[in-house]
């Protein structure tokens, strides 16, 4: 189970709760830790590289049945929040491991992924989804031509979580991490989280849900979710924490 979506923002010192390793079932965000670590958002980046983010459309690492799964992830386009455009780019091992390894490796994110360490961590992590059948990719967020977060669209009916709740045909998971300090704790996970998820019911016809289990004790993350249209469905026991299971229903999405 890919970690989950704790890396939303609700403006405390505490993040989300990730899984142990192994099950990676916590989004390890923390929505407002105060922590020392060098703000990954400072980094501006060159025009061709801004460039090659925002006209990706998908990963020469992505497995071949990625489109069947989950609907070609990386051709989705941009998704209009108020903080601006947001495109999932499906990652690419060797142009974003370190990215991605320079975020796990901030404390308040290291507490709840659990992929903190080497950089042999995350590359095994991501390319376990690279290299799979395309029901998990990853993917990192670029809003307004800056990559500034890191998620995973998983099939959530495929995963081990579909172990712990009466998953449906097709519904699909989201897990979030805000990689710059800057951006948590201001409402921006709430909004991106309430972006993607509309994002997925419109680019998913099949899928009549979008899924997310955060960790209970992390009240922050779960208010973040329940800001975004989520609703609370149960408490879910996970390995390594009890989770819970939150619900964007495509029938309640303009009710929420």
């Amino acid at each position: 189970m890919p970690p989950t979506d704790e890396s939303t923002d609700a403006g405390t010192a505490r993040a989300a709760r990730g899984s142990a390793p192994g099950s990676r079932a916590g989004t390890g965000f923390d929505p407002g830790a105060d922590t020392d670590c060098e703000d990954t958002l400072d980094l501006r980046l060159s025009d061709e590289l801004i460039a090659l983010f925002a006209g990706d459309t998908g990963s020469r690492e992505e497995a071949p049945d990625a489109d069947d799964l989950l609907d070609r992830v990386g051709g989705w386009g941009p998704v209009r929040t108020i903080a601006g455009a947001l495109h999932l780019v499906p990652v690419r091992a060797g142009r974003d491991l370190a990215l991605v390894h320079r975020w796990m490796n901030d404390p308040a994110v290291a507490e709840f992924w659990e992929l903190a360490g080497p950089e042999a961590v995350v590359e095994e992590h991501v390319l376990r989804q690279l290299d799979g059948d395309g029901r998990s990719v990853p993917c990192i967020g670029v809003l307004n031509g800056l990559p500034m977060s890191y998620w995973e669209i998983y099939r959530a009916d495929l995963d081990p979580l579909a172990r712990h709740y009466p998953a449906r045909p097709h519904d699909t998971g989201i897990h979030l991490l805000i990689g710059g300090v800057a951006d948590r704790g201001r409402g921006l996970g709430s909004t991106l989280l309430r972006a993607v998820a509309d994002h997925v019911l419109d680019r998913r016809p099949s899928c009549a849900r979008v899924v997310a289990e955060p960790d209970l004790r992390n009240t922050p993350s779960v208010s973040a979710f329940l800001s975004a249209g989520f609703r609370f469905s149960a408490e879910v026991d996970l390995p390594g924490k009890r989770g819970a299971l939150m619900i964007r229903d495509r029938s309640l999405r303009d009710l929420l």
